[in-house]
C-alpha cells in the first residue's frame, strides 16, 4: 500500500486500550484515514478525552455509536469482554459492517456464534510497534468477507506495517511469535543496556546502541534475504570475541529459553478460549 493514499471507509474502534492507541496513533501519523472517519469508544470520560486531544478524532462512551458510525469496527476489547460488547451492538452494525478482533484467542467462529448470524469477520493479531509504523499483524477471513473486503482491512493494518495473510489454524501461534515477542526483544535490549552498563558505559548510551543493533538486524534479515544463522557466522570470526558470546548463550540455553517461552505464550492464547 501506498502509505499516503487515505481510506475513504469509517473505522471504528470500541476500546481504546494500548493496543488500540497504537493502531490508532500508527493510523493517524501515517495519514491513512481522516480524522473525521475515525471514531473510538471507551469506558470512562478520562480515556476518551485523552484519545480526543492526543488524536484529534472522533469519541463517544457509548459503543452504540462507533457501531453505527463504522464501516469497519475493531473489537479492541479483551477475550472475555467480547461477549457483552457484542451482545451490546449487534442489532447495531449491518450486513456491510466488516468486524475486525484483534484479541488472543477469540476465533471466527466465536464472534459469528456472538453475533447469533453471518457477519463479515476479520481475525487479526497486530503489535505494539504499530505505535511507530514497524507493526506486525498477521490475518485471516471468514468466508463472507469477499477479497475487496479483505484488502481494505489490510491496506487499514498497513498504515501502521506489515501484513502476513495466515491460515486460521496457525493464528493462536502468533502472539508468541510477533504480538508478544517486543516484550521479549525490550528484555533483550535491557539487558543489553545493563550489560554496557557494567562495562561502563551510560544508561542512555548503553539503550541507545543495543536498540540499534536490534533494529540493524532485523533490516539485515528483510532486507538481505539471508538466514539468520548465516548472518550470525558472518560475524564470528575464528577465534574471536562474537563466537565466544555465542557459545556462551548456547551454554546459557538462549535458544531453548526463546522456543520454550513462545511454547508456554501459545499454550496461554489456547487456554484462553
Amino acid at each position: 500500500m501506498v502509505r499516503n493514499e487515505r481510506m475513504m471507509k469509517k473505522i471504528g474502534f470500541i476500546g481504546a486500550g494500548k493496543m488500540a492507541q497504537a493502531m490508532i496513533g500508527g493510523i493517524v501519523q501515517a495519514n491513512g484515514v481522516s480524522k473525521e472517519h475515525l471514531m473510538a469508544s471507551a469506558a470512562t470520560e478520562r480515556t476518551i478525552q485523552v484519545i480526543s486531544e492526543k488524536y484529534g478524532i472522533l469519541v463517544s462512551l457509548n459503543n452504540k455509536d462507533v457501531a453505527r458510525f463504522a464501516d469497519i469496527l475493531i473489537l479492541a476489547v479483551k477475550p472475555d469482554q467480547h461477549a457483552g460488547i457484542i451482545e451490546e451492538i449487534k442489532n447495531e452494525i449491518t450486513q456491510n459492517t466488516t468486524i475486525v478482533t484483534i484479541a488472543a484467542g477469540i476465533n471466527l467462529a466465536d464472534i459469528e456464534r456472538l453475533f447469533g448470524l453471518p457477519v463479515k469477520t476479520v481475525r487479526t493479531m497486530p503489535n505494539t510497534p504499530s505505535l511507530v509504523g514497524e507493526g506486525m499483524t498477521a490475518l485471516c477471513a471468514n468466508s463472507y468477507v469477499n477479497e475487496e473486503e479483505l484488502a481494505a482491512v489490510e491496506q487499514l493494518l498497513q498504515c501502521f506495517g506489515q501484513t502476513e495473510r495466515l491460515n486460521e489454524k496457525l493464528m493462536d501461534a502468533i502472539p508468541s511469535i510477533s504480538g508478544s515477542s517486543p516484550a521479549y526483544v525490550y528484555m533483550l535490549i535491557e539487558a543489553m543496556g545493563d550489560g554496557g552498563v557494567r562495562q561502563g558505559i551510560p544508561r542512555d548510551q548503553a539503550y541507545r546502541l543495543a536498540a540499534q543493533a536490534v533494529l540493524g538486524a532485523a533490516k539485515m534479515v528483510l532486507e538481505t534475504n539471508q538466514h539468520p544463522g548465516e548472518l550470525k557466522d558472518q560475524v564470528c570470526t575464528p577465534g574471536g570475541s562474537t563466537i565466544e558470546a555465542v557459545a556462551t548463550l548456547e551454554r546459557e540455553q538462549f535458544r531453548g529459553s526463546i522456543i520454550a517461552a513462545m511454547e508456554s505464550c501459545t499454550s496461554k492464547v489456547k487456554n484462553l478460549r
